[in-house]
């Protein structure tokens, strides 16, 4: 029991205690975005980055997204359980297989979406300016999570998401209770220098660290 307490501690305290503390934003920077739905965090990215030289749709390769969203500004990216995320199709909350197997060691995916403009402000999106090094190690991180195919390109597990502009692809590593949606977030910004929390399991997590890096 102490043990578990502990983990318990660990995980609720995380929040609390700031990685890269000395992060500052770049005035004239990249922008990006942290997004929430409440449960869940995804880091929206520009479409195109010039100054990185980074262009999300040609990585994706998928050649019916150039011409849907070949004009859309941001993209966004988030991580999770595969049966969760399938599971939630069509407005539907996951049944309780889907939610105990998260618990433990399960396959994971990619979820990709498309915003025409920039997200709306508000109390779930925090909004920031980073350096174009810092940029370079935030787009690395999220490129290492897709799971590639024989030809080196991101796979894409099936042709529709919640809605029209968004989609699965598959992903590299496992989710489980330790290691969730909102820490694989956490971890995009400690990689990129950003601040971010020490432990991150939850959505207010991790918009409790980033509000503090303005």
């Amino acid at each position: 029991m102490s043990a578990f307490v502990a983990l318990i501690m660990f995980l609720l305290t995380g929040t609390l205690v700031p990685v890269n503390r000395k992060f500052r934003q770049t005035p004239d920077g990249v922008p990006v975005f942290v997004v929430s739905n409440g449960f869940h965090t995804d880091v929206v990215l520009p479409l195109r980055e010039h100054r990185t030289g980074t262009y999300w749709l040609t990585e994706l390769n998928q050649p019916t997204f150039n011409t849907r969203f070949g004009r859309h500004q941001y993209v966004a990216f988030g991580w999770g359980n595969e049966g969760f995320y399938l599971g939630s199709m069509g407005g539907k909350f996951p049944g309780p297989k889907a939610v105990v197997g998260a618990l433990f060691p399960s396959r994971t995916l990619m979820h990709v979406g498309f915003y025409p403009a920039a997200p709306d402000s508000g109390a779930r999106v925090v909004p920031l300016r980073i350096s174009p090094e810092e940029y370079r190690h935030l787009a690395s991180y999220v490129r290492q999570s897709f799971q590639l195919d024989t030809l080196k390109q991101y796979q894409l597990r099936q042709a529709t998401g919640y809605t029209s502009h968004d989609f699965f692809f598959r992903s590299q590593g496992r989710y489980h209770a330790l290691r969730t949606c909102n820490d694989w977030t956490n971890h995009a910004l400690r990689q990129a220098g950003i601040r971010a929390a020490l432990k991150a399991p939850l959505a207010a997590s991790v918009l409790f660290q980033i509000r503090r890096a303005h």
